[in-house]
Formats: C-alpha cells, structure tokens, sequence
C-alpha cells in the first residue's frame, strides 16, 4: 500500500512540524491546538483507509489477526507521536489511553493514569462542567472546548481542553478524545529526568519521612504528653504542618467512632466547611469503617470515589475539601481512625507515606493508650493518697497540730490522722511494710479503723487490738507499723506496735523519746503493743515521724537517724509545729541531696 504509507509519511512530518512550532511558539498555541484537531481527523481517515484495504486483501492462515495487529500498531504510533496532549477517555470519563506528552505535562509515569477518573484531575469548581460537557459530546458527537485547571502529582496547569467523540477499532463502545493544550506552558529541560523522580528527591523524601518520626516519638514520649491529654491535639498539629492539607481523627468510644479533631489548611477559615468537617459522622464513612475493620490503613493516591469520607450538606465531604489525594491508618489496634488529606495542586500520598503513617498510628495509639493508663493509675494514686492522709487537720481544744507528707517513688503506704473522740482528740501514724495500691489499701483500712473504732473505745490499746484482729481475719499478709494516741487534758496515752517511738521536744530544747516497742499489726491474732501514757506541757511538743525519715540515706550511704532528729528537733524549742515540721523536712532534704525513696510523714502536736 504505497499511498498509505505515503500518507503516513506525510503525516509524521506534519506532526513534526506542530511539535516544533509549539516549541517555538509557546504563547501563541491556539494554532497549533486546531492543527493538531484536523491532523487527528487526518489520521482517522487513513486508518479507515487501511482498514479497508486490509479487509480487501487476499485472506490467509493468521491473516486476520495480523492486519489487525497492523491497524493497533498504526493506531498506537500516530497516537504516540502527537505532539500535544490526548487523553482517551471512555463514557465514564476513565482514562482509557494517555499518551507522551500528557504524561510529561502531569508529572506521572508513563501509564499511570490508565483506568483512573479523568474528572477527578478537573478543578473542583468545573468538575461538574466536565461531565456535563462529556456527556453532551457523546450523545450529539459535536466537539466542545472549554478552559479549566488540571492538577496531579503536585502540578496545576491552566489549559484548554477540546473534547471529540471517536470509534476505536476493537472498543464496544465510543470514546471521547481530549486534547489538553496548556495555556501555560512549562517545558522540561532536555534529556532531563522528572524531579520527583531524581535520587537528590527520592532522598530528601526519605529524610523527611524520617523526620517526621523522630519529632513525632519526642513529642509523644514528652511527659506532659502522659499528664494531660495533649498528645492526639499536638500529633495532628504535627502533621497538618508538615504532611497534610487537612488531618482528621476520629477515636472509637464506647465500640462506635466519633470525629475528636479537626485540623484544617491554614488558609481555610474557621467557617461553614469546618463545621461541617467536624460534625461529620465518621461512622457514615466508608474508608473509617473499612480501617478500624480491617486494622491496616488505605492510601489513595488518586481519588477514585469522593464519597469515601461521607457527606455535608455541599455534597461528597472530599469534593467540599478539594481532595486529591487521602491516606488513612488506624490509630493502635481498635483505638481510632487517622485520616489526612491533600488537596489538587499537592504532591499525592505515595505507599512510603502509607509505611511512614502505618508507624505514626501505632505510637499514636500507644501513647493515648499510655495517657489513658496514666491518668487513671493517677487517679487511683490520689484516691489512695486521700485515704491515707487528711487533706486538712482539724482545730484541737489546748493544743496546735501540723504534719508535712512526702510521697515516696511509688504508690505510699503510709499514713497520718487527727480524729475527735469520745472525750477529747485522737491521732495515729502507720505504714503498712511494702509498696504499690495493695499497701495502701492495707494501710488505709488500719486509718479507717482506729477512727470508727475510736467512737467507742476511749483506750487506743483497745482500738488497736482489734484493728489487729481484723488485719489478721482478712488475711492480708501484710503487717503493719503504727502508733495511736487519745488526747484528754494534758494527757496522752499512747498504744505503739512496732512503730518508731514518738519525740518529746520541751520547752528548754530537751528532746527525749517515749518507749515506743511492740509488734507490728497483721502478725498475730493476740496482739503485742507498747503502752504509755504521757503529759503534754504547754510549750512541749509532741513528734511523731515515719521510717522514711530515719532511714533516708546521704551520699555515702549513712541513715539520717535519730541522733540527728533529737538534733534539729533541739534547735526548734518555742517554735510552731508547723516551723518544726518544715525544719525537720529541710534538714532531711540536705542531708539525702534531696533524694526521696520512701514517704516522709513527720507529724508535731504542741501544748498551748
């Protein structure tokens, strides 16, 4: 066939011409763009050329075949040779072929956008006009063209875009061919490769991703991160700066999600849209159900559905945001959804950004959980502390009272009281042996007890027998160091099992000590106690103290003990019970280097 492939010939110089005068002439291209358009109708006219002299030529074994696989051939070399771009669209709107120089002009591999939706490349704002525009094509086969604004990979570019319908050879059905003339024309450097394909890029890309971890995992090992509930508001202002356009996160409560934050692009005002964003039921959302469902994230590059992330009032939520790329992982296991998106004119998610956000839900994850745990074992720490220790002492008849309480490393088990009794006051100051919710526990059922006991029994002795008794019938196996006293009058009659004894502080900077002795509480059911009975004087000062105290240790290992008590105790006749128990705790303070391994609890009653 001599003339076909005269005309063949013929054509690609032609089409060589137009390359080089869009080269040439970039701001002028509305000549070349009506070139290009008859050239295509050009080409149509030889290929049914060719097609019917290859009906007409003599038939043999594979013929068929072979003539068809010439026409394709035909077919893909004009195709791939045009020198603008032409995107093959089908009544979809998919992308059914792409040719060269759309690939170039998006920024996208060669192929990539086959089988994806062409509107979804359309601003947002003429989205709707493109459909209605390729509808209108299809059915009444007349031409259109209109401006509008194309964005992938990154890149927007303003162009002109020409729709035709045509019959491909082969294809049940008809497809439209759009032709994208940039009004704006951004020409690559020769032999050069794409930027987000050259290594300096690929490299960069790597290191942010890395980045972005290392800031992340400070960010949610910070410790107010475990104080407050910080770490989710500050983990999505993270990635709103960095990653996303917008990032959404919605946590599971009570089995069903429910949208927690919302961050929004720094240009978007705080107005309608928000709102919407945030009132959104992300239980409504197809890609939400389908991460906490599936426990893996979905990363997608390309919006295929803009329905995925459900509806507000303007429509598709993604169409109202002007997504175009969106990536969602869950946040631990089953503790939430984390949702960001990109807007057109962004470089889109990649499967990298899917591995990097995949790592960033799992710590995420962990560190609300942690912050859960946290604020709940802290919680439980303030409940034990509050029944342990009063949160204010009360006004006692003739006497003044302080106490200072130092929480050790762990949850304490030591505690102090001031109670009325019948007839007077009641005080006592114990500690269960051990540490941790279980001691404190212990030692809060002993305070307990000594104060309903104590409404009935005018002796501590009594009271603290059958404290004793109880600890040993509930079988905790735990014992208990402790002290009780009942104030009447000047007199204080003291029960002790196995605490340290009390310091009498008189009024000329004399310091003795009381008996003390006994077993502790939990041993055994009879009970083995320390009794005596003492007179208070005015000026005197009456001190008890936890083992924390004489056993906290300086630098070289040495006790701070009661030599040293019965020392600063001296120093601090005629003073207040709260000067005296300030100084005792500064001066253990000095001593130690300010280290507390064990609760401190110094309790003082003076004579008025």
């Amino acid at each position: 066939m001599p003339d076909l492939e005269q005309a063949l010939d013929a054509l690609a110089g032609r089409v060589s011409s137009l390359r080089e005068a869009r080269t040439a002439y970039p701001a002028d291209l509305a000549p070349t763009l009506d070139a290009a358009l008859a050239e295509l109708d050009t080409a149509a006219e030889l290929l049914a050329e060719a097609r019917e002299a290859l009906q007409k030529a003599p038939k043999r074994p594979g013929g068929k075949k072979d003539g068809s696989q010439r026409e394709l051939k035909l077919l893909r070399q004009v195709f791939r040779a045009f020198p603008v771009p032409v995107i093959v669209l089908d009544g979809g709107g998919v992308v059914r072929r792409i040719n060269p120089e759309t690939s170039q002009m998006l920024g996208s591999p060669d192929g990539y956008l086959v089988g994806r939706s062409f509107p979804l490349l359309v601003d947002v704002s003429r989205r709707a006009a493109f459909r209605s525009h390729l509808t209108a094509v299809l059915q009444t086969g007349q031409p259109s063209a209109f401006e509008t604004r194309l964005a992938h990979q990154g890149r927007t570019h303003r162009v002109q875009l020409a729709l035709t319908r045509l019959t491909m050879p082969g294809e049940p059905q008809q497809m439209v061919a759009a032709v994208a003339l940039p009004v704006e024309v951004r020409l690559p450097e020769p032999g050069g490769r794409r930027p987000e394909q050259s290594d300096g890029a690929l490299l960069m890309a790597a290191a942010k991703r890395q980045d972005l971890l290392a800031k992340m995992a400070n960010l949610l090992l910070d410790e107010e991160s475990l104080l407050r509930p910080v770490a989710l508001p500050r983990a999505t202002r993270l990635l709103a700066a960095q990653w996303a356009d917008w990032v959404i996160a919605d946590m599971v409560r009570g089995g069903l999600p429910h949208r927690s934050i919302v961050v929004a692009p720094k240009n978007q005002p705080l107005g309608e849209l928000v709102r919407q964003v945030e009132s959104a039921d992300p239980g409504g959302s197809q890609v939400v159900t389908q991460v906490l469902e599936r426990g893996s994230g979905v990363v997608q590059e390309m919006l295929d559905d803009e329905t995925l992330l459900g509806f507000c009032a303007e429509g598709p939520l993604l169409t109202a945001m002007g997504a175009g790329s969106m990536l969602c992982v869950p946040i631990g296991t089953t503790d939430g959804v984390l949702t960001l998106v990109r807007t057109h004119d962004r470089q889109p998610f990649t499967l990298a950004d899917l591995a990097v956000m995949q790592e960033v839900g799992l710590q995420l994850g962990l560190a609300v959980r942690a912050q859960t745990s946290f604020q709940s074992r802290s919680r439980a720490a303030d409940a034990l502390s509050a029944s342990v220790a009063p949160r204010n002492l009360p006004d006692v008849p003739g006497y003044e009272a302080a106490a200072v309480y130092h929480p050790g490393s762990s949850v304490g088990a030591e505690f102090y009281d001031v109670f009325p009794v019948s007839g007077g006051w009641g005080f006592a100051l114990g500690g269960a042996a051990g540490k941790g919710e279980e001691a404190a526990s212990v030692s809060a059922m002993v305070r307990g007890g000594l104060r309903v006991l104590s409404v009935w029994e005018s002796d501590p002795d009594l009271a603290m027998r059958k404290v004793n008794e109880a600890l040993v019938t509930q079988g905790t196996g735990m014992f208990v160091m402790a002290v009780a006293g009942f104030v009447k009058g000047r007199e204080i009659r003291l029960s002790s099992a196995g605490h340290h004894p009390a310091a009498l502080l008189q009024a000329d900077g004399g310091v003795r000590f009381a008996s003390g002795g006994g077993v502790p509480l939990g041993i055994a059911l009879e009970a083995e106690t320390g009794v005596e009975r003492l007179m208070l004087a005015s000026g005197e000062t009456l001190v008890l103290y936890s083992e924390g105290l004489i056993s906290s240790r300086n630098e070289r290992g040495e006790p701070y003990g009661e030599e040293r008590l019965a020392d600063v105790l001296g120093r601090c006749a005629g003073q207040s019970p709260s000067t005296v128990v300030k100084t005792v705790e500064a001066d253990r303070h000095a001593f130690s280097g300010g280290q507390v391994w064990d609760e401190i609890v110094i309790f003082a009653l003076r004579g008025v």
